[in-house]
């Protein structure tokens, strides 16, 4: 059963959010945090590890929804992703300051005065209704006390459209005109610090984020940057096996942590299910082997933050409970079972349990400090419906799109190739057809699955 009131908070969170000065109106993509109640003058420092989940909550919402406006807040932030945050390599950059000429904020904040020189009258009469420029300012820059306006939503289209008496498609029209109009402009001051140093496990959040968008809003181009970016991150932050945590000026430094493992294994297993590539799994696989040989506590159960061979410290944590990012247990339990549901590879199906199990006090006494836990969890006791295709890729693709257009949380879909290249075991059983067939689906529960179909029609049926 659809939990209806869950999604009512999700939703309205994730509209007001987009509404505040949080989101950036003009460029895309949310700042750290608010730090007023109404969520109107954000911490204008802008990180990846946000954006890229952020993203994918966005995409989502527009899948289960139809809601425009959360397809809009994620293709400008994927957009704001690729254009100002992608590295030359093809991975992502950390963050982007919030001072710029010595003030925070003054990159993004703006007068009415301003705004009118650079757009015309009937552009200059939905943005001051949409962002407040007809309100008192919200905005004092510190050092010259000089008062701004940062932008946030105060009136819907609608509203807009009531109060000038124009039609709702011409009051989007004139905003979009206007605002690309300031971007513009807005491009041309100094810029904000940016720190380019390329993190691994910053840079899976976002991994993940451009490959469920791109599903969702049918946006290859995302799925692209996510695939380069998992071939950069392969091939520059593995050095002799080893994944390393931090890329800068050319080397990549530091032993990688268990986030790093945990979640890029996450984002490649998300990754495969918007475009498969064999190279990919191979790399998966060597992930979550990472994570059993390097990170696991094989008397307790759960996954070290640092691996057995890093130096002596005087605590070594064991971190369960989700902070700024997702908790690496949470994360590595949730896409250990994954994989191992994919390959039936009983190994990391059983260390996800060990780690569930490793948990379990924290979950009792305070779970809504673990919902990463939580989540693997909820996948151990109803493990998730796996859809793998084979056969003609162009059909399986076109499969995929039919069969994963509903937002469903407890599905896995792979749409594999028949020249795919040599498999593991677990998953060359799953053989492409015969001729004249062109695809076949193979429909489990867990480790528990059906005789393969041959007909679109046949499996569709079962999921209405």
């Amino acid at each position: 059963e659809p939990d209806k009131e869950g999604l009512f908070f999700a939703a309205l969170t994730l509209k007001r959010m987009a509404e505040g000065g949080i989101y950036d109106h003009l460029g895309g993509g949310f700042c750290r945090y608010s730090v007023d109640r109404f969520w109107t003058i954000p911490h204008f420092e802008k990180m990846l590890y946000d954006n890229g989940p952020l993203l994918a909550l966005y995409a989502q919402m527009f899948q289960i929804s139809g809601d425009e406006s959360f397809r809009t807040v994620a293709r400008e932030t994927a957009d704001w992703a690729l254009r100002e945050m992608r590295a030359p390599e093809g991975g992502f950059r950390s963050s982007l300051d919030a001072d710029s000429e010595g003030e925070e904020g003054r990159f993004y904040v703006w007068t009415p005065d301003q705004v009118r020189e650079l757009v015309d009258p009937d552009e200059y009469a939905v943005l001051a209704p949409r962002f407040g420029l007809d309100q008192p300012a919200n905005f004092e820059e510190p050092h010259h006390h000089v008062h701004a306006w940062h932008l946030r939503v105060y009136q819907t289209v609608e509203q807009i459209a009531e109060g000038t008496g124009q039609p709702v498609s011409t009051v989007r029209r004139l905003l979009m005109s206007g605002r690309s109009k300031l971007l513009n402009a807005r491009n041309r001051r100094v810029w904000p610090g940016l720190d380019d140093k390329l993190l691994t496990s910053w840079n899976a959040l976002m991994i993940r984020g451009l490959a469920i968008a791109g599903r969702v809003l049918d946006r290859p181009d995302l799925v692209d940057a996510a695939a380069v970016a998992v071939d950069f991150l392969r091939g520059s932050l593995v050095v002799d096996g080893r994944v390393r945590a931090t890329f800068k000026d050319g080397r990549a430094r530091l032993n990688g942590y268990l986030d790093d493992y945990a979640f890029l294994l996450d984002a490649v297993v998300e990754l495969l299910q918007s475009r498969w590539n064999t190279a990919h799994l191979g790399f998966a696989i060597q992930l979550a082997d990472g994570l059993l040989e390097r990170f696991e506590d094989r008397e307790n159960g759960g996954f070290w933050f640092t691996s057995h061979d890093h130096e002596a410290l005087l605590h070594r944590s064991k971190p369960m409970a989700d902070e700024a990012v997702p908790a690496g247990n949470g994360v590595a339990a949730f896409a250990l079972a994954r994989l191992g549901y994919l390959l039936v590879e009983t190994r990391y199906l059983d260390a996800a349990e060990r780690a569930l199990r490793a948990a379990w006090r924290s979950l009792q006494e305070f779970p809504h400090g673990h919902c990463s836990l939580l989540n693997a969890l909820d996948e151990y006791l109803q493990p998730p419906e796996l859809i793998v295709l084979r056969g003609d890729a162009r059909e399986g693709a076109a499969w995929a799109a039919t069969l994963g257009a509903a937002y469903n949380p407890r599905r896995m879909m792979f749409a594999i190739p028949g020249d795919a290249g040599e498999l593991p075991p677990g998953l060359a059983s799953r053989r492409p057809p015969p001729a004249p067939a062109s695809v076949l689906a193979y429909v489990c529960r867990g480790t528990t699955c059906d005789s393969p179909v041959d007909s679109l029609e046949t499996v569709a049926k079962r999921f209405t």
